[in-house]
């Protein structure tokens, strides 16, 4: 079982919910939409990893046990990235899915506490064949919870960014996790923030980033993903990009965690 990481705050003082796993060298998770800390999935891939690293998997802000203090901006989100890896010791390796992938690519690029970094699938559109999505996507989701239109808002990310056909999102509400899912609605103009207009590739910023970093991809996963982690990979100076076989975007834990651990204990012999 976890141990919790307690009294975490970012720099505006909001209250983080932070579980800790196992001992070694600093690792955090980042999760992408929909998911939290207690996430199977993200459960999964801290507690196959505590061998070998002590793992920090967070809420992010307006999910789970973690506060949610407005306005949203995606600096903010940043911060508490740096606010867990500084309870991590001052300095941790980050894993990053999907959205989630996204901001750890955007706090990498500013924060040279991040010493190595893994991302998974970052959803970023660089050609046509990504879904076409609006300038403002963010603030009309952000606009259907204002306005108590929140299981429209999950649907309309769930089918525009996503690409889940609408008779399958629509036979989602009468599951049991709906409510769960409902839940977090207001968060998913925060992963539309975090990718920036359009999903755009931000190519100066990736520049930045200075550490060893990995890209995955899943070879089932649609194309548009695959293209962006290829351009991620060309983007990020030095980075290494990887295509799972067999593994779409809802990535199978135990196929990721062999390709993090290989990484992050490469980093753990170069740090030692």
């Amino acid at each position: 079982m976890p141990g919790t990481a307690g009294g975490l705050t970012s720099a505006d003082g909001t209250a983080l919910a932070c579980d800790r796993y196992g001992e070694g060298p600093a690792v955090v998770l980042v999760q992408g939409a929909f998911a939290d800390r207690r996430h199977p999935q993200m459960t999964a891939i801290a507690t196959a990893l505590a061998p070998w690293f002590t793992v920090y998997s967070y809420d992010r802000r307006g999910r789970g046990g973690s506060g949610d203090t407005p306005p949203y901006a995606v600096g903010r989100e940043i911060e508490d990235l740096a606010a867990v890896v500084v309870a991590a010791g001052g300095s941790a390796m980050v894993f990053g899915g999907s959205s989630g992938a996204a901001l750890a690519l955007e706090a990498a690029a500013v924060n040279p506490a991040i010493v190595k970094l893994a991302v998974w699938e970052p959803p970023y559109h660089v050609d046509d064949s990504a879904p076409a999505l609006p300038g403002d996507f963010a603030r009309r989701l952000g606009d259907l919870v204002a306005a108590g239109r929140r299981a429209e808002a999950v649907e309309r990310f769930m089918v525009e960014a996503a690409e889940v056909p609408a008779a399958v999102v629509a036979g989602m509400r009468a599951d049991p996790s709906w409510p769960a899912i409902e839940a977090v609605a207001h968060t998913l103009a925060y992963e539309a923030a975090v990718l920036g207009p359009g999903n755009a590739l931000p190519a100066d910023r990736l520049a930045a980033i200075t550490r060893p970093t990995l890209v995955l991809n899943g070879e089932l996963s649609p194309a548009w993903m695959a293209n962006a982690g290829a351009a991620v990979a060309a983007a990020v100076p030095g980075a290494v990009r990887r295509v799972l076989e067999g593994q779409a975007h809802n990535v199978a834990p135990e196929a990721l965690v062999p390709e993090l651990l290989e990484f992050f204990v490469a980093a753990r012999k170069s740090f030692a």
